[in-house]
């Protein structure tokens, strides 16, 4: 309290809440994450103890994807500091002042920068609930900057890990769980990598109209949703597709080497 100034409330999940707030010596804008003491039942980690290894993990490196600003271990709960991008509005929304849907054009940009955090992220940490509420855009640039959040169903996994109960959104639930009640990390995060760009291009009915894709982009979606998990592509493998990779060859060109992409 001495320190930072707790404002409304951004947000409410299973096992915590998000509040708006700010510095006190700067105005500098903040989220104060308040975590209570439940378990994930694969990790049979303390959740709070878990999501602040998660932060401290992603904000290693050169590239620095998150601000960790303070945390306080209160015994039952766990207070996570963090930098608010300021404006800012998830995805959800701007596609709604958008009237439902974005250029191809845009959607591919903004695609590529969600794809760079799996450089960072993907190949340790599975997300489990990836879609557009869960996307944050940074609009107060040109070039509006994307901030994969709320990582409070998320765990560590490794290669071969399969799980049997399923945290997240239901209509995002990949069909090999309803066919064999299991699923695995990298191809349930593909799947929710597809739904997510079906619905930033139809939103408003969620109806197919793949005419409207160019065929790079209907192939990408196509990989993505595809019915058999081993079928699917890794992340990696969606990193070199045609329909990313112009994007990503523009950004090794451009000056700025720094990856405009965060994890909070």
């Amino acid at each position: 309290k001495a320190k930072y100034k707790q404002q409304k409330q951004l947000g409410e999940g299973g096992c915590g809440s998000v509040f708006a707030g700010y510095r006190k010596a700067d105005h500098l804008p903040v989220s104060d994450t308040h975590t209570c003491s439940c378990t994930h039942k694969h990790t049979h980690t303390p959740y709070g103890h878990n999501v602040l290894i998660k932060v401290l993990f992603v904000s290693l490196g050169t590239s620095a994807p998150v601000s960790l600003l303070d945390w306080y271990d209160l015994g039952q709960k766990l207070i996570l500091v963090l930098e608010r991008p300021v404006p800012c509005e998830d995805l959800f929304t701007y596609l709604e002042v958008k009237r439902g849907t974005i250029q191809e054009e845009e959607a591919k940009v903004s695609y590529w920068r969600i794809l760079c955090v799996g450089r960072q992220l993907w190949s340790r940490i599975f997300h489990r609930d990836i879609k557009l509420e869960n996307i944050l855009i940074e609009t107060g640039s040109d070039v509006p900057r994307v901030r994969l959040i709320d990582f409070g169903l998320s765990c560590f996994f490794k290669k071969r890990s399969v799980f049997q109960d399923f945290y997240g959104t239901c209509d995002h639930i990949p069909p090999e769980y309803y066919s064999h009640f299991t699923y695995s990390a990298s191809p349930t995060t593909v799947w929710q990598v597809g739904v997510v760009l079906f619905e930033i291009r139809h939103l408003p009915h969620l109806t197919p109209n793949l005419e409207s894709f160019s065929p790079d982009c209907q192939d990408f979606l196509k990989m993505c949703l595809t019915k058999l998990p081993a079928r699917r592509p890794t992340l990696e493998q969606l990193q070199l597709h045609p329909w990313i990779i112009y994007e990503e060859s523009k950004d090794k060109s451009s000056e700025n080497k720094t990856l405009p992409c965060y994890v909070i």
